[in-house]
């Protein structure tokens, strides 16, 4: 690792290039650095580095790394990319009885964004300050991490209590401190906000690809729910004709309700799995006898609640240094906070002290495994005892809580993540309500016990500003507007919780609203995928907030109900309300293209929820509609084109559970789309590339959405008869079905002449 240590009055300031456009800056007063636990731990990248040219000028140190510069002399630390100073520190301090902090200087017009879910109220930063702390509800995952319009973006290395001041006391100023710990900060240069995004999850960890069906829908039943009525649940989603993928539990299918300890089981008489048709070892799915057994044969997987507040520090010190003696490590009784949650008597939110859980020898992921053993695909992690402090625990790994209460709920989706793909070989699908910096490499996340309106529409943007991807909230399936929003997620999930939100209660206005928008979703798993794909390499999400996806547009800061959903669609929520950006846009409801900027009233139908309108250009594959993600092979693919100018999609398939897609497991198909006043041509290239389960054949259905018969269509340059293509007049549409090169050699291409 090449560093380089610069003295000033201030300390030393040790600096690593990490890349050609990021930089890693430490301050120590005394020159001895410790590493954080962040990076300690793993869960940002502590191994990358580069050799930087390194000169001086009248007293100042320049590091050039390449594509950015950093400079540092007594007066602070300057950040320059294409010879402009973007990021500039006047004050920085560490190792002090203030502890450590910096100052640096906001420019007129620069934008903020980022800090992750910190606030519910707003997207842009710059005016805001926060202390960046876990705490229920309020601020379920804070990231301490801004990007700016200015071209740079920021990372504080800490799980230290610590605050940020973006502009609040002072309008021209951003301040961040903490009272303990050291100065470590990650900067990162980049002329767009996505720039910023790619080069900051690069080193923060690329958001985590889903297993396949976790893009579906999931069901969670009511908490009092047995084993019978579990089944009873998937049976009427088929019955019903609803697709979903996963079927969740509550804490009712514990023995001991809420029970925190590594000893828990099934439920005796709730769950009963008996002793003789449990297969330990078994990471098939379980017995095919057992209730499990039924859900899977139905195509569902099956998610188990979870909460902790076990001492997970011992198994991240055993894989940071190799076993460590425990006994020197006293684990006390813990005595419980008194005060009730407001929403449930199992657990408080005042303060938690000792505990009496851990055995320090024993990996938390260890008492799981028989679970996955008999079925259990996916966990869902309730913030419990989590968000509580536990100001006099003393954690072992040696920690306070002031440090290691941030770090908890980072670690334990890690620790989750990595137990189940060690475990299985296959992706996981955990999902939490908590969570800090580096999330989005382990888990999803949903919006926590806050329903499934504005507020959690705000927290995904922000989200998504932060490096998270997989994020989503509690559906509220009993408005058309909570049910629109609810599909057109990341993720999409149903939590009925101690409520009766079974779709198939919902009476005949809601239940066809809901049934019409889980078939669209389920239509668009391929479109989905893709730019979770796309969000894997890039950290790009999939909801997009206006800033984000239009950075010139001036009326995206305040653009709350409303979302870039992928590369095409634009959804609004909870409002009839929406700012259309430049370009042409088609509302979907209504067929009607209209060429923006402009704000409009939009006209949504009754039996809808919302506004949703598509790019000109786009163009989306869709899938057969199915029960559940891998009913059966795709064998033909929908793709749905808006033709305008020069477009394209890229395409991504694989086997949608394993990691093979990293070794080069995987299709991708190319996409275009060409359109003249005279013709428009739809080119789809091969298949580069196979996964295990791939369809050895495919056809494509090309719908063509146009406003006139066209006077001729040609296939791969052969003009067809009349009776081989279709043109519904009513919706505007060609659709042309036609198959691809069975060599897999040249493209299938389709000109519709006009």
């Amino acid at each position: 690792m090449a560093h380089h240590d610069i003295s000033t009055k201030n300390g030393v300031i040790r600096v690593t290039a990490l890349t050609a456009h990021s930089f890693r800056v430490r301050l120590s007063r005394t020159g001895d650095f410790t590493e954080p636990a962040l990076t300690r731990y793993c869960i940002l990248k502590n191994d990358v580095s580069i050799d930087a040219a390194v000169r001086t000028e009248g007293g100042a140190t320049i590091i050039d790394a390449g594509g950015a510069t950093l400079c540092i002399d007594d007066r602070g630390i300057s950040l320059s990319l294409n010879g402009r100073v973007r990021w500039e520190c006047t004050s920085l301090w560490s190792g002090t009885d203030d502890g450590w902090g910096g100052q640096c200087t906001l420019t007129k017009d620069e934008k903020l964004y980022g800090m992750g879910d910190v606030t519910r109220e707003r997207i842009q930063k710059r005016g805001f300050r926060t202390v960046m702390w876990v705490k229920n509800v309020a601020s379920y995952v804070p990231i301490p991490f801004l990007m700016s319009t200015n071209g740079w973006a920021m990372l504080l290395n800490t799980t230290w209590k610590h605050y940020i001041d973006a502009g609040y006391k002072d309008n021209d100023a951003l301040r961040f401190w903490g009272r303990r710990g050291e100065l470590d900060i990650f900067l990162f240069a980049g002329v767009t906000l996505p720039e910023l995004l790619d080069r900051y999850t690069f080193i923060a960890g690329r958001p985590k690809l889903l297993p396949l069906w976790a893009y579906g829908l999931t069901f969670v039943c009511n908490q009092q729910a047995n084993a019978r009525e579990m089944v009873d649940d998937c049976l009427n989603l088929r019955r019903e004709g609803i697709p979903c993928d996963v079927i969740g539990l509550e804490p009712g299918w514990m023995s001991k309700y809420y029970d925190y300890s590594i000893d828990k089981d099934w439920h005796p008489e709730r769950f009963a799995i008996p002793s003789w048709v449990r297969k330990q070892g078994d990471v098939s799915g379980g017995n095919d006898q057992t209730f499990m057994g039924a859900a899977r044969r139905l195509g569902f997987k099956v998610s188990l609640w979870l909460c902790s507040d076990y001492d997970l520090s011992f198994e991240e010190e055993r894989r940071a240094q190799g076993d460590i003696d425990t006994s020197r490590l006293e684990v006390k009784a813990e005595k419980r906070s008194e005060d009730d949650f407001e929403q449930d008597q199992n657990f408080g939110h005042g303060p938690t002290l000792m505990d009496k859980l851990t055995k320090p020898e024993i990996p938390w992921f260890e008492h799981l495994k028989k679970f996955v053993d008999d079925g259990a695909s996916a966990f869902k992690l309730d913030g419990a005892l989590q968000v509580n402090e536990h100001p006099d625990r003393k954690w072992g790994n040696g920690m306070d809580d002031e440090e290691m209460h941030n770090l908890y709920p980072a670690i334990l989706n890690k620790q989750m993540h990595n137990g189940f793909v060690d475990h299985t070989k296959h992706r996981s699908m955990v999902y939490s309500s908590g969570g800090y910096t580096g999330i989005q490499q382990f888990s999803a996340t949903w919006a926590g016990d806050t329903g499934g309106g504005p507020k959690p529409l705000i927290s995904m943007i922000n989200h998504g500003m932060s490096g998270h991807v997989n994020t989503s909230c509690d559906m509220d399936v009993f408005t058309p507007a909570g049910i629109h929003f609810g599909f057109l997620q990341p993720w999409s999930q149903v939590c009925s919780w101690a409520y009766w939100r079974h779709p198939w209660l919902l009476g005949d206005t809601l239940l066809p609203i809901f049934k019409f928008y889980a078939s669209l979703r389920y239509r668009l798993i391929p479109y989905i995928y893709s730019m979770a794909h796309i969000a894997e390499r890039t950290g790009m999400p999939i909801l997009r907030g206006m800033p984000l996806a239009f950075p010139d547009d001036p009326a995206g800061d305040s653009l709350i109900n409303q979302y870039l959903f992928g590369d095409a669609f634009l959804v609004a929520a909870f409002t009839d309300k929406m700012h259309l950006p430049e370009g042409q846009w088609m509302d979907l409801w209504t067929g009607v293209m209209h060429t923006g900027p402009k704000d409009i009233v939009c006209e949504v139908p009754k039996e809808r929820g919302g506004p949703l309108f598509i790019r000109a250009g786009a163009i989306i594959p869709q899938y057969p509609l199915m029960d559940h993600v891998g009913q059966r092979s795709v064998e033909t693919v929908t793709v749905d084109v808006y033709p305008s100018g020069e477009s394209s999609f890229t395409m991504y398939e694989d086997d949608g559970i394993s990691y093979q897609y990293r070794d080069g497991k995987i299709s991708v198909t190319e996409m275009r789309c060409s359109m003249t006043e005279s013709a428009i041509t739809v080119t789809i290239e091969p298949r580069k590339g196979d996964y295990d389960g791939m369809p050895k054949a495919r056809q494509y259905a090309v719908v063509m959405h146009i406003d006139e018969r066209p006077r001729a269509v040609a296939v791969n340059g052969k003009e067809t008869a009349a009776d081989a293509y279709a043109y519904d007049e009513t919706k505007g549409e060609l659709v042309v079905v036609a198959p691809e090169d069975a060599s897999r050699s040249t493209p299938l291409t389709v000109i519709a002449l006009l």
